[in-house]
């Protein structure tokens, strides 16, 4: 691996555009899920319930760890969804303090809109990233 001293100007120019295209890609992502009602943290906590592998429910405390926000947050986020009636929250049967989550047939026709404009969106930036990622992956290997 390389240290600074031998980082090349090549290098922090595909990391700035790395972060660039991230960021743009983010922007993109908060004025598609506010244009369609949602605040962003609130689609991104649809897909992340939706995007959930199935053999097991998605709880509150994983949604919190999936999200990167603190369980108390995850808690006021799930009301706020749950009073739009976007989640419903069901008692875990095997095991009766937690509550699992799922989506209600509004979340999934919002999310799936989003999901489609968002896939687009990846479609077209998915050669510039892949190129930055070759381009940072090949400066390793010198």
């Amino acid at each position: 691996m390389k240290t600074d001293a031998e980082l090349s100007h090549a290098d922090y120019q595909a990391l700035s555009n790395l972060r660039f295209t991230l960021r743009r890609f983010m922007d993109f992502s908060a004025s598609a899920a506010q244009e369609a009602g949602l605040p962003p943290q609130q689609h991104q906590a649809l897909l992340a319930i939706k995007g959930h592998p199935d053999r097991e429910r998605m709880t509150v405390g994983m949604l919190a760890e999936r999200l990167l926000i603190a369980p108390h947050s995850a808690t006021e986020l799930v009301g706020r969804l749950s009073k739009a009636g976007l989640v419903d929250r069901r008692q875990d049967e095997a095991d009766r303090r937690k509550q699992t989550l799922e989506l209600t047939a509004k979340a999934d026709l919002i999310l799936q809109q989003l999901s489609q404009v968002h896939l687009r969106e990846v479609r077209e930036l998915a050669p510039q990233l892949i190129e930055l990622l070759t381009r940072l992956q090949d400066s390793t290997d010198d």
